[in-house]
């Protein structure tokens, strides 16, 4: 499935629910199936910087494509970070650093969130592309 698929796939989900209390109810549900991060790589070094909650990712290089995991103190971030591995994780990194993230704006999960969660997200799908920048620089195709 492609990135954009993916996210389409988000937008037709979110469509269902008529208010926000279901959306975050939802989104704190994907939170519980997050591919969670390894003890090991939940260091200061690994943590999100610019994210009011802890937000840990870790990232590894497998088959030319980059798999995501990671982890929040926070259930709400938990779901929100969850959904951004399903669009990101398991693409090359040239597919991610291409891709826009419409979903966010489709579900309407930037204006529904407070300013420093607002803030967060942004944080963390510049970390996710960041990650695809370093794999596109060690292993240029």
């Amino acid at each position: 499935m492609t990135i954009k698929e993916i996210q389409e796939e988000i937008i037709d989900e979110f469509s269902m629910f008529d208010d926000w209390m279901e959306r975050y109810e939802y989104i704190i549900e994907l939170g519980k199936s997050i591919p969670l991060i390894d003890t090991q790589y939940k260091t200061d070094d690994n943590i999100i910087k610019g994210c009011q909650s802890k937000v840990w990712l870790n990232a590894s290089l497998q088959n030319d494509k980059i798999i995501f995991t990671a982890d929040s103190d926070a259930i709400l971030t938990k779901g929100i970070i969850a959904l951004l591995l399903r669009v990101f994780s398991n693409h090359t990194p040239q597919e991610i650093l291409d891709a826009d993230t419409i979903f966010v704006d489709e579900i309407g999960l930037k204006e529904h969130l407070s300013p420093t969660r607002a803030n967060g997200l942004v944080s963390m799908i510049k970390q996710l592309k960041l990650y695809a920048i370093a794999y596109q620089a060690k292993n240029p195709s």
